[in-house]
């Protein structure tokens, strides 16, 4: 079982930008201190709810930072950049780092960054699938033109090609995909591409996402092997205490004031109304879902939802009491007191 920690780079209330970013760089440095197996980093525009505006630019730090920690974003919001830039630097972060980053993207929300940057709504509502062809292409061929909706440009050559990495075995990065629908888990599944799922899925939502992936995979024709071997990724809250009373009290003092301040801050790029969850409600539901409590509670969970669902992959959100001393015990604590319960 491979875990790792989910940092949002969240801004609680009375939190400048700059103590969120710190605690961003903390929680990774801390990770591969407790032996962690990777961390993973979110993308968000103009909200307090993550103050990271690019999952590529901070996983080139952090991979920097560490030496053996894996690195990926969860997610990098494909319509709001071009796939080719996105592909070079993703090809530029593998290289560099020996095979350590993971290219995580998803199709993102309906909401400004689409006007800002350019993309639009249609980027997001009927884009998404040639962006992603298009970005699977730069990473697995020599040379690229595309004749698309969107893009059109003339053949020219990858630069760095991923397959040329000097310690690399000839692949480019892994690149996984953010899966909310079914109609997200079946484009995984026909490109053969693991799924991050997120953490307001519970396990018996996650089981019924992973038999999907299994059975459209198998059916666009990928092997047996490759479909046995899929690393799709949970993600999901956790917060460690000596009772699981003390834990949740924790993030029921500190999450739902973040949650109401960052989830209410998004602005739909077309004037729609989103509702937005109850903060109190959707912190108690993520205390029930996760690994909130005792190590021994936080390893059963864990183990738990793997058995369920046949996923071996976690991106926990460890920064849940926003406050950096206790996350990095928390993450100390993840590290030491239940990974060797999860053998």
């Amino acid at each position: 079982m491979r875990v790792g920690a989910f940092v949002l780079a969240a801004q609680f209330p009375g939190q400048g930008q700059g103590e969120a970013l710190h605690r961003a760089v903390r929680t990774a440095e801390v990770a591969e201190e407790a032996g962690l197996d990777s961390v993973w980093l979110a993308e968000h525009h103009f909200v307090p709810y993550g103050v990271c505006p690019s999952a590529v630019t901070l996983a080139g730090l952090l991979l920097g930072r560490t030496r053996r920690l894996r690195v990926g974003t969860a997610v990098s919001v494909l319509p709001s950049t071009h796939p080719v830039a996105l592909g070079e630097q993703a090809a530029l972060l593998h290289m560099a780092s020996g095979g350590r980053f993971t290219l995580g993207v998803g199709r993102g929300g309906p909401w400004v960054d689409l006007e800002v940057f350019g993309g639009g709504l249609d980027a997001y509502e009927n884009g998404f699938p040639e962006s992603l062809e298009l970005l699977q292409r730069w990473l697995t061929e020599a040379r690229v033109g595309a004749a698309g909706e969107r893009y059109a440009f003339r053949e020219v050559a990858v630069v760095p090609r991923p397959s040329e990495a000097l310690d690399g075995d000839g692949s480019g990065p892994e690149v996984i995909l953010a899966c909310t629908s079914p109609s997200s888990v079946r484009m995984a599944a026909q490109r053969g591409l693991p799924m991050l799922l997120g953490m307001h899925c519970g396990d018996d939502n996650k089981a019924e996402m992973v038999a999907l992936w299994r059975s459209t995979a198998l059916a666009a024709g990928h092997s047996p092997e490759h479909v046995a071997a899929a690393g799709h990724v949970s993600a999901g809250v956790c917060q460690i205490a000596d009772s699981t009373a003390g834990a949740r009290e924790t993030l029921l003092k500190s999450m739902p004031g973040w949650l109401r301040l960052g989830l209410g801050a998004h602005v739909t790029v077309d004037g729609r109304v989103r509702a937005m969850r109850d903060p109190v409600a959707y912190t108690e539901l993520l205390c029930d879902l996760h690994p909130v409590g005792t190590p021994e509670l936080a390893a059963d969970r864990l183990a738990a939802t793997s058995a369920r669902t046949g996923i071996t992959r976690f991106a926990l959100l460890t920064e849940g009491s926003g406050d950096l001393a206790a996350t990095e015990e928390n993450v100390r604590r993840l590290g030491v007191e239940v990974l060797p319960r999860l053998g």
